[in-house]
């Protein structure tokens, strides 16, 4: 039986409590500042009111307060803050953590740091005390996984990330279950890169709601009721292909974007959520600035990603590093969050990255 503590509350923090309780391990769920509602329900009542699900018998609460109980002696500290909150986590644990400890990171995101960007675990660990940073273990979770399916126990796909190989055998066997299925990899690059990049192809995707949504407000309803599946699928494919791009820029693997953490994660990410949803708002001609309104207090990674990233992209564009073509669906979602431009694609750009397309003819203007 190990120790393993879940910092953050929130839904996939907590999901992730399943298959650890299920193998018999001892848990705790400590939630953020943030979390004192979630945990006084956990308490009280056992439910966690997001994932609408009782907790496991296994798992023991701790409010923010109660942090320093849980955390030094664990052999895992489990980071499930968004990733707004990994500069936060990094205070707590240069407190709390102890040497030896595996930190295992599920926030995903990026930064843009001196014209760079730099992957989530690389910018928790320069945050970390210097004499503590080396004498911690790193590792993180990839892939395909909606919070409330997990902690229903359907069959869920992802990879166990770290650039120190030895410690992967020991965290996949502490979660794999009958449904839990983990594969393990050392490109930590390549797949933060994809989980992080997801998250805006993923916004993009879920225009296509909101602009089918515009059309038929403005015309009435097609009489055969179509979709714009076709819509999705276009911004999906270039959404994809500008993931391909940046991580083998930066030196992330192939197989890793085509796989769980990139092709995998970009599908699960598409079908649903607060990205999708941000995505419809957008695609029905609402101005960011209006669209946020709509869903106070949540947080869409989607969002954050974009606007995070941009300041690199743009740095390393400038450099040279990035070719000004290459990444269009991107820069047309940055706009639209930054500027309220339309919600509109040009379609004929996209997939100028791949040298075995050739692009159709340019039109002339109307």
């Amino acid at each position: 039986m190990a120790r393993i503590t879940v910092l953050g509350a929130g839904v996939m923090g907590t999901a992730l409590t399943f298959p650890l309780s299920d193998n018999g391990h001892e848990v705790r769920l400590v939630g953020t500042h943030l979390d004192d509602e979630i945990i006084r329900s956990c308490k009280e009542a056992r439910l966690h009111p997001k994932l609408r699900r009782q907790i496991p018998d296994r798992v023991t609460p701790y409010a923010y307060s109660e942090a320093e109980q849980a955390l030094p002696d664990a052999e895992v500290i489990l980071l499930g803050v968004n990733s707004r909150g990994v500069h936060w986590a990094a205070e707590v644990l240069g407190r709390l953590a102890r040497p030896g400890q595996i930190i295992m990171m599920v926030t995903k995101g990026l930064e843009s740091v001196d014209g760079e960007l730099k992957i989530l675990p690389d910018v928790l660990y320069a945050r970390l005390p210097a004499p503590l940073r080396d004498q911690l273990k790193y590792a993180a979770i990839g892939g395909p996984s909606i919070a409330g399916e997990l902690a229903a126990r359907h069959h869920t796909s992802v990879v166990f990330v770290s650039r120190d190989e030895s410690i992967l055998p020991y965290l996949q066997s502490l979660y794999a279950t009958p449904y839990y299925h983990i594969w393990t990899s050392t490109d930590m690059l390549g797949v933060e890169l994809c989980v992080a990049l997801k998250n805006p192809v993923a916004l993009a995707v879920g225009l296509a709601a909101g602009v089918l949504e515009k059309k038929t407000r403005a015309q009435g309803p097609d009489p055969v009721d179509t979709r714009m599946f076709n819509f999705a699928a276009g911004v999906f494919a270039q959404g994809l292909t500008e993931m391909a791009y940046i991580v083998q820029l930066l030196g992330g693997r192939p197989e890793t974007i085509y796989s769980l953490p990139g092709a995998g994660d970009l599908f699960v990410t598409s079908m649903g959520g607060r990205n999708q949803r941000m995505g419809r708002l957008l695609g029905m001609g609402m101005p960011f600035s209006e669209a946020v309104e709509e869903m106070p207090g949540e947080t869409i990674e989607g969002v954050d990603a974009t606007i995070a990233i941009m300041p690199a992209i743009d740095a390393m564009t400038q450099a040279g590093k990035i070719d000004a073509d290459a990444l269009p669906m991107l820069r047309t979602l940055y706009r639209i969050l930054t500027r309220n431009a339309p919600a509109e694609f040009e379609f004929d750009r996209f997939f100028a990255s791949l040298p075995m397309f050739t692009p159709p003819p340019a039109r002339s203007a109307e």
